[in-house]
C-alpha cells in the first residue's frame, strides 16, 4: 500500500463535541433566540401601538436617531421589496438549517450566532405570516431609524450582530464544533 501524503489527504469531519458541551451550547442558542424573538415581538407591538397614527417620527437624538413606523414588504433595511414570499421561504430554510446543524455546536460563539439568527428569523417570519396583507406576504414592522440609514428593527439588528461575529469567527478559523484543546 502506498503512503498517503497527509498534507493532501482529505480532511475527515471533526468528531462532535461531548454531549454536556453540546447541551450547554444548545441552551445558549435557545436563550439567545428566545430573547431576540421576545424583544423583537414586544418592541414591534409597542411601535405599532405608539407610532401608528403619528405623522412625524419621534425624535430621540436630534438629527441622529428617531422612531418611525415603516411596514416593510422586503428584507432587512428595505431591500428586496416585492419578494416577501421569497423571504418567507428563505426564513423557513434558515430556521430549518439552524435546527439541523445545532447539534454540532461546540463553540459558544457559534451558538450565539445561531441564536441571534434564529430569533431574528422567527421575529420577521412572524410578521410575514400574521401581518397584512396576508399569510406569507405580511409586511415586517420596522421602527428604528438612524439618520442616513434605512429604518430597521430588533431582528435586523440581531442579524447584523450575528454577521459581525461570523466575520470574527471566520478570521479566527473557529469551526462550529469549537476548537479542541491542544
Amino acid at each position: 500500500m502506498a503512503d498517503v501524503d497527509e498534507s493532501t489527504a482529505p480532511l475527515a469531519d471533526p468528531p462532535p463535541p461531548p454531549a454536556p458541551l453540546r447541551r450547554n451550547r444548545l441552551v445558549l442558542l435557545v436563550v439567545a433566540a428566545v430573547l431576540v424573538y421576545a424583544i423583537d415581538l414586544v418592541t414591534k407591538l409597542i411601535a405599532v401601538h405608539s407610532l401608528a397614527n403619528r405623522t412625524h417620527p419621534v425624535s430621540i437624538i436630534d438629527s441622529a436617531f428617531d422612531l418611525e413606523l415603516v411596514r416593510n414588504p422586503g428584507a432587512a433595511f428595505g431591500l428586496g421589496v416585492g419578494m416577501t414570499i421569497v423571504f418567507s421561504l428563505v426564513s423557513v430554510a434558515v430556521i430549518a438549517a439552524i435546527l439541523r446543524y445545532a447539534s454540532r455546536l461546540g463553540s459558544a460563539w457559534w451558538a450565539l450566532v445561531f441564536g441571534l439568527v434564529l430569533g431574528g428569523a422567527l421575529g420577521n417570519l412572524t410578521d410575514r405570516i400574521f401581518r397584512a396583507p396576508g399569510f406569507g406576504r405580511g409586511h415586517v414592522v420596522d421602527f428604528l431609524h438612524i439618520h442616513h440609514w434605512p429604518v430597521f428593527n430588533v431582528a435586523d439588528s440581531a442579524f447584523c450582530v450575528a454577521g459581525g461575529i461570523v466575520v470574527l469567527l471566520a478570521v479566527n478559523n473557529v469551526p462550529l464544533e469549537g476548537r479542541t484543546k491542544a
